[in-house]
């Protein structure tokens, strides 16, 4: 089979006239942005569905919490590394197709797994499923780096970063609506339609990078360069093992970046999918309501995330560890709080839960931009895979390693778990600060 197709596209003739590149800029600009958006956004319609599912299979099929974590655990290993390996294939590959081709992978995915009952194969769905949601992330890095320059990267990243909580916070509210009134496997089902659906959407929307459609790139145009894309240009003739050696795993910011998303995704995969378990269990929620408190950790996350970003332009100027830091802070109280607000407090479980998801959603995204920043943008699918890994190793231990310290320790065990590893984190970052470099300026297309 001939998979040319997935191939990044070569340069076009590069088009002169300044106002028809500001008007193909303005026009493609926005529509990557949107298509990105929903794209990402319903990768999460086909991952997050089983965080509103598992209180329905524990009742259905009797599974123990270790044993649904397994399976989260098994998806996060594989989501690790398939960020990682699709991260380095997609820095060279066409974000239209790549990103669609995971979709609906991931998509067939969720149709089996809703059709199966024994541990083994939801176990083999699920792990599957996990590979094919490696292939959402890279291309949207790709193109963040490619679209996007840096003194405007933290506010596009995470305005974009948001279909994270849109996604995880929309099917949460259909997943425990479907879960109550139809059964559990409907939740896999109906959501990996729209998936398929939302990829033949990327395919009509996406394009690969500016070059490729005859444009300067985004540094010329807006004339703003990281200096660290300098000296990315000048390795573009080296091999790809040789950028990945130099700008990845000899850059220590990248390592201290990658410990630190270890402990944040503990936390964020520990909250968003034990919550609605928790709040049923605990605070004698019914499914639908513990998952739409669920859906406000998720839509509060959008505002935790994009005032993070938009500080780390405006105020910080490209300086996103101290935001960091005092985020991770904030979340070990708000970890605390949730856990120890008593049942019969609804209002209080929905406020403290959104507060969580807001102050962890701002390091989640800032990683991403931090690594690319650090990497420069010809290795950012790279090195925001590299992060990812360990971000996913963490998720990995906060599926099964959650569910085993609940079976034997208690919810209050679960909740200092996390708390610890919200203050690690913050130290983490503490690591990654360092003296912002100055780039040259450069010689830009008028943007007037």
């Amino acid at each position: 089979m001939d998979f040319s197709f997935l191939k990044a596209q070569p340069n076009a003739p590069l088009i002169t006239d300044p106002e028809k590149v500001k008007k193909l800029y303005t026009h493609w600009r926005v529509r990557t942005m949107y298509a990105m958006f929903i794209g990402y956004a319903v990768f999460y319609f086909v991952r997050k569905n089983l965080s509103a599912a598992t209180p329905g299979i524990i009742s259905d099929l009797g599974y123990t919490k270790t044993q649904i974590g397994m399976l989260w655990s098994l998806l996060y290993l594989t989501y690790g590394v398939s960020k990682l390996v699709n991260g380095i294939l997609g820095d060279r590959a066409n974000p239209r197709y790549f990103m669609a081709l995971g979709l609906v992978l991931s998509a067939m995915m969720n149709i089996f797994f809703g059709l199966s009952s024994s541990l083994l194969t939801l176990g083999i769905f699920w792990t599957l499923n996990g590979w094919f949601q490696g292939l959402g992330w890279p291309p949207c890095a790709r193109l963040l780096t490619q679209w996007y320059s840096p003194n405007e990267r933290g506010t596009k990243w995470a305005l974009w970063n948001t279909a994270h909580q849109v996604g995880g916070g929309i099917i949460l509210l259909l997943g425990g609506y479907l879960t109550q009134h139809y059964g559990w496997r409907t939740s896999f089902t109906l959501p990996a339609i729209l998936a398929v659906i939302v990829s033949i959407f990327l395919v009509n929307r996406l394009r690969d990078t500016p070059e490729s459609l005859g444009l300067p790139a985004i540094e010329k145009y807006r004339n703003d360069i990281n200096p660290n894309d300098i000296v990315a240009d000048v390795d573009k003739s080296h091999p790809f093992k040789d950028i990945f050696i130099n700008h990845v795993l000899k850059n220590k910011t990248i390592w201290f970046l990658s410990i630190a998303n270890f402990f944040v995704y503990l936390v964020r995969y520990g909250a968003m999918d034990w919550a609605p378990t928790f709040l049923v269990e605990v605070k004698q929620s019914t499914i639908a309501n513990a998952a739409a408190k669920a859906a406000g950790f998720e839509f509060l996350g959008i505002a935790g995330a994009v005032l993070a970003g938009w500080l780390s332009d405006k105020y910080f100027r490209g300086r996103r560890s101290l935001i960091n830091v005092a985020y991770m802070l904030l979340l070990a109280f708000a970890v605390i709080e949730f856990w120890l607000i008593p049942p019969g407090y609804p209002v209080l479980d929905a406020c403290a839960l959104g507060a969580v998801g807001f102050l962890v959603y701002g390091p989640q995204m800032l990683v991403g931009v931090c690594a690319a920043d650090s990497a420069s943008k010809n290795a950012a699918a790279t090195a925001t895979g590299f992060t990812g890994l360990f971000g996913y190793i963490g998720s990995i231990v906060s599926g099964i390693g959650t569910g085993w310290v609940v079976d034997h320790y208690g919810w209050s065990g679960g909740f200092i778990f996390f708390t610890v590893s919200a203050l690690i984190g913050g130290l983490c970052f503490l690591l990654t600060w360092e003296k912002k470099k100055v780039a040259k300026p450069v010689i830009a297309v008028p943007n007037a």
